[in-house]
């Protein structure tokens, strides 16, 4: 065998195992979703994108979210912020992982976090990176600017 047949060989063999799958589109679901929290039907989209186990975790506290109870925080979400956009600025996929840079904005119609924004919006830069398997993902770490929003709320 030459090593020409070899390296074709080898190469078939990684697309037909998905090894170069594309899941920005099962991440994407993860953004609509932000941008629309009280869709149902992004709700199912999510659920569908996303392992019975998956966790959020946003911090080293080891209180990570369950997908229940992230789903309950978007519901939260929706009546408070019911302008929230989450665009996608930039997304990077390393075999299972996707990395997605993004912009929160919104404009909270009560106190967030005990903060009376008047009326005013917020507008920050987050970090998410998503692990998947077998085409799901299965967690998410995240990191928001939420001490940036609540400056801007407060009109600082």
């Amino acid at each position: 065998m030459t090593l020409k047949s070899i390296l074709v060989s080898t190469a078939i063999t990684t697309l037909a195992t998905g090894a170069f799958a594309d899941d920005t589109a099962t991440v994407t679901t993860f953004y609509d979703l932000l941008s629309n929290p009280g869709s149902q039907e992004l709700v199912a989209e999510f659920q569908e994108a996303t392992s019975e186990d998956w966790v959020s975790l946003g911090d080293y506290t080891g209180n990570n979210k369950s997908r229940e109870a992230f789903l309950g925080q978007m519901g939260g979400f929706a009546q408070l912020i019911p302008d929230l956009n989450w665009k996608i600025q930039d997304m990077h996929q390393d075999g299972d992982t996707v990395i997605v840079r993004s912009r929160a904005t919104g404009t909270p119609v009560a106190p967030f976090f005990g903060v009376d924004g008047e009326g005013r919006s917020f507008d920050i830069m987050t970090i998410d990176i998503h692990e998947l398997e077998d085409g799901v993902i299965v967690q998410t770490y995240h990191v928001e600017d939420w001490a940036g929003a609540l400056q801007q709320l407060a009109g600082q």
